[in-house]
């Protein structure tokens, strides 16, 4: 046996026996100098330090280090995420702000004017302030003062110095000063109908603030006449329905009572002539049989044979003094 083999006996050791591998790393003189137990010693120090270096390869992974790159990668990405989000969100968000702000300034005037109307009449009203007869009267319109002849109707004379006093006339204008008298109207024209006669009254229907129609209520309370002058109306068909109600109850002038239905007159008007003044302040005229003429002056005064003839010349009313 060699040299070599003689340590692996004297050890009496079974299996590896380090002193070969010392052979290989130390040189021939060292290896007979050194003894076994200092070998064992350097072999067990490195394994002892190999296994460290092992060990340490085994476990270093488990802190890894990747997740820790990875997450930063991931927030960055979220955050450039959020800030190409935010703004779209800036941008929607004064769109949103500003279309609010614009409904508000849309619906506003449409509410603001509902209120006022609701709270303001519907129509016109105008005061009465004389009632002549059952179908003339007299209003006061924004400060002038106007004559309506009523559209539709007629009721018996009382004050037209052309005609007597006919059957129910004092009975019609009487109805008329107790419905209206005091109150306000308002006034609805006629596109069938002239806006004016020819003596310059408004032709009109009258309405009371409460609603009443008063032209057909003076014809279906039998006060007053249907009355077409030249061309249908509007509410023809109405009045000639009301008045056919009215004449079949024997109502007002139709009673057999009363006047059944006819207008024959009470009285005779003793006036021949009609007079006037000519001054351009002048508003009235007088029949004969009125004396109120007598007191106007002589510097003025002109006399008509008829009416007619008169208010062809001039625009004048009835003097109240002689109604």
């Amino acid at each position: 046996m060699g040299s070599l083999d003689r340590p692996y006996r004297e050890t009496g050791m079974r299996g590896f026996d380090p002193l070969p591998v010392a052979g290989f790393l130390c040189s021939a003189p060292d290896y007979k100098v050194l003894s076994s137990n200092m070998v064992r010693k350097i072999l067990y120090g490195v394994g002892g330090v190999i296994g460290l270096f092992i060990l340490i390869g085994i476990f270093a992974p488990s802190p890894k280090p990747t997740p820790i790159q990875q997450a930063p990668v991931v927030t960055q990405q979220q955050e450039t995420e959020v800030e190409a989000s935010e703004p779209v969100a800036t941008t929607s968000e004064p769109e949103q702000k500003s279309a609010d702000t614009v409904q508000p300034v849309v619906d506003q005037p449409k509410q603001t004017p509902s209120a006022p109307v609701q709270a303001q009449p519907q129509f016109q009203y105008y005061a009465v302030t004389e009632v002549v007869d059952g179908d003339t009267l007299k209003i006061n319109m924004n400060g002038t003062i106007e004559t309506l002849r009523l559209i539709g109707i007629d009721t018996p004379e009382t004050v037209d110095p052309r005609k007597p006093v006919q059957c129910f006339g004092v009975e019609a204008s009487n109805r008329a000063k107790a419905l209206l008298s005091g109150q306000k109207v308002r006034i609805e024209s006629d596109p069938t109908q002239d806006t004016r006669d020819k003596y310059g009254r408004l032709l009109a229907y009258i309405y009371r603030d409460d609603g009443l129609f008063f032209n057909k209520a003076m014809v279906a309370d039998g006060y007053a006449y249907e009355y077409t002058y030249d061309k249908p109306y509007k509410y023809q068909a109405e009045f000639k329905a009301a008045q056919l109600a009215a004449q079949s109850v024997g109502k007002g002038l139709w009673s057999p009572d009363t006047c059944n239905g006819k207008a024959d007159p009470v009285a005779q008007s003793t006036g021949s002539k009609y007079y006037t003044s000519s001054h351009y302040s002048a508003k009235y005229y007088y029949p004969e049989s009125c004396d109120g003429w007598k007191s106007l002056s002589e510097k003025y005064l002109e006399s008509f044979d008829t009416l007619e003839a008169l208010l062809a010349k001039y625009n004048r009313d009835l003097s109240p003094q002689c109604q």
